[in-house]
């Protein structure tokens, strides 16, 4: 196959693999066996979307590193080349688009505003808070009925409140932004679904800014309320950034909570080892390791190159779409030994699964202290924790730009 530009000019030939690609039968936890090959084989290469446009495809760590790190690369969705997900995605960025899809100094700009909220200090204080809320849904699950599904009892419920607290939504109204979000992180929504479901969050936010202008209270839509007030922020531009908070906020850590334990308890050595520990770092380090591992945003990283790039003996041109694919990034044995292998001791600190340079994920913190106060507490207040289905009877989201589990029947 091949998967690079016809020799002697820049254009794609016409026999490109797809993306995303498809996992193999059996592995849920790996990559796709064609990433791996192109890793090895033609580590940048090119790609066929949905569209039928064919961006570069980077699946070495070093190459995903230096290209996030390097101002020549773009991460502004309006540009005409940027290589959308799919066509639910591209209305959504034209619509209502936050300050991860923008460039400096806009991006700066925009980040700044939240910045404070997601600092470890005071995420830090904030473990307690956290802490509490797992314990109480650990209560409220021991004492139900079993089986029980872990993702509504647990695994979304954990990261939402906590979402909630800090921005100052009331979580009654999760039903509407869980709903709304899931259909968002759908690779396969079509426009008229992604443009109805940005709408009702977009008017949501937009709601609580207004009742925060009104009523202003010690929480971070109240903070960029205080901005717009001030006119350092428009208040659409602040009910973006709301959307991002919120959404981001609780679907990718339901994800990795679910995929997580899913994964452990087919690794029950590493969950022993887990589970018996009282270290702190021990956990600390099972959450990177957890992080690298499954790497949940699995759609990659979409970017435009602003000038030509020289990368890797490949010549990446200006305006060319770029796909940097962080999962198997996080696989490559350059930069992990024995990659495929889950070791919760390793504590793989410079993993990609949280992206790098100025776009790295602003709430990395929020995120691993939510983990280490799960990964710390549930399979030691459970100890016989156990899928309560086969594991081909699992719906994972294949279909979905936030990789997990729709559903996790567990037992006792």
């Amino acid at each position: 196959m091949n998967t690079t530009s016809a020799p002697g000019t820049d254009a794609p030939s016409a026999d490109l693999p797809d993306y995303p690609m498809t996992r193999a039968a059996g592995c849920p936890f790996d990559p796709p066996p064609a990433l791996y090959t192109l890793q090895a084989q033609a580590p940048i290469s090119r790609v066929r979307l949905w569209d039928g446009s064919t961006p570069w495809l980077v699946t070495r760590y070093e190459d995903q590193r230096a290209l996030l790190a390097d101002p020549r690369i773009s991460a502004d969705s309006t540009h005409p080349h940027y290589p959308h997900p799919g066509p639910g995605q591209k209305e959504r960025r034209t619509q209502s688009r936050a300050f991860i899809a923008m460039d400096d100094p806009e991006h700066a700009r925009l980040r700044r505003m939240a910045t404070a909220a997601f600092a470890i200090k005071h995420v830090e204080a904030l473990r307690p808070a956290i802490q509490k809320i797992v314990d109480g849904l650990i209560d409220a699950m021991l004492a139900g009925p079993k089986p029980v599904d872990f993702v509504q009892a647990f695994a979304l419920p954990v990261p939402s409140l906590v979402i909630c607290e800090l921005l100052g939504v009331p979580y009654a109204d999760h039903d509407f932004f869980q709903s709304n979000s899931k259909t968002l992180t759908k690779r396969t929504i079509t426009r008229e679904q992604a443009r109805a479901a940005t709408q009702r969050l977009v008017d949501y936010l937009d709601g609580m800014i207004g009742d925060k202008l009104a009523h202003p209270a010690h929480d971070l839509l109240s903070t960029l309320a205080e901005r717009v007030r001030a006119g350092e922020l428009s208040r659409h531009e602040a009910a973006n950034t709301g959307v991002l908070l919120l959404t981001a906020g609780h679907e990718t850590t339901a994800n990795m909570i679910a995929l997580g334990t899913l994964t452990l308890l087919q690794h029950p050595d590493q969950l022993t080892r887990l589970r018996e520990s009282r270290d702190p770092q021990l956990v600390a380090s099972a959450v990177e390791e957890l992080l690298r591992y499954l790497n949940i945003v699995h759609s990659g990283r979409r970017r435009v190159a602003l000038e030509d790039i020289e990368i890797g003996g490949v010549t990446i041109r200006a305006g060319d779409g770029v796909i940097l694919a962080n999962d198997i990034g996080n696989r490559d044995p350059a930069a992990f030994p024995d990659p495929d292998r889950l070791d919760v001791g390793r504590n793989p600190r410079h993993h990609v699964a949280f992206g790098f340079g100025v776009h790295q994920c602003l709430g990395q913190p929020l995120a691993r202290v939510e983990l280490q106060a799960v990964y710390s507490t549930l399979y030691r207040r459970i100890p016989t924790l156990q899928v309560a289905v086969d594991l081909d009877d699992i719906p994972f989201k294949h279909d979905g730009l936030v990789y997990g589990v729709y559903e996790l029947p567990i037992t006792w």
